[in-house]
């Protein structure tokens, strides 16, 4: 039964009441869904910042445009393979995209590169606007392969 909430509009077998009631402070207490209270630690309390231990610096390529536009992925492989078949470490699913249409190399990421190769393509492997066999990208280049446009990052933070 749904209790305190308006649910015009709603569809299902669902009982409505829109008349929301309070729930007294003794069913509260007995009740086992009630929502128990906690002490909440002082501020100077030197808890671990588990945020910043989740952090990571890996690369990332996103793809800004395309059939998979929104997505991110880390790079967190010294070898990135790119293409249409599902075992490469970016599978882009699109027919304008090679089988295995690139790679990315990132052994040089600490000297601030990577490098792209083009790997055979039918309609090549494009990094901000020039057509490439081989080349150096930095933090920010844009590749595009098949319909797909992505920016390359250094690192997560980028």
């Amino acid at each position: 039964m749904t209790e305190g909430f308006n649910t015009a509009g709603t569809t299902g077998n669902t009982p409505q009441n829109t008349s929301a009631r309070p729930v007294s402070a003794q069913n509260a207490a007995t009740s086992t869904d009630a929502t128990k209270m906690f002490r909440i630690p002082s501020q100077d309390a030197t808890l671990p910042d588990l945020m910043s231990a989740q952090k990571h610096t890996y690369p990332t390529l996103s793809i800004m445009k395309g059939p998979q536009a929104g997505m991110s992925f880390d790079l967190d492989q010294s070898l990135i393979t790119l293409g249409r078949d599902p075992s490469n470490s970016i599978f882009l699913n699109d027919m304008t995209v090679s089988r295995h249409h690139a790679q990315i190399d990132l052994s040089n990421v600490a000297s601030g590169f990577a490098t792209i190769e083009d790997l055979s393509s039918l309609n090549g492997t494009w990094v901000n606007g020039a057509i490439v066999t081989q080349m150096q990208i930095t933090d920010g280049a844009t590749i595009q392969i098949g319909t797909f446009y992505m920016v390359f990052h250094l690192n997560a933070t980028s």
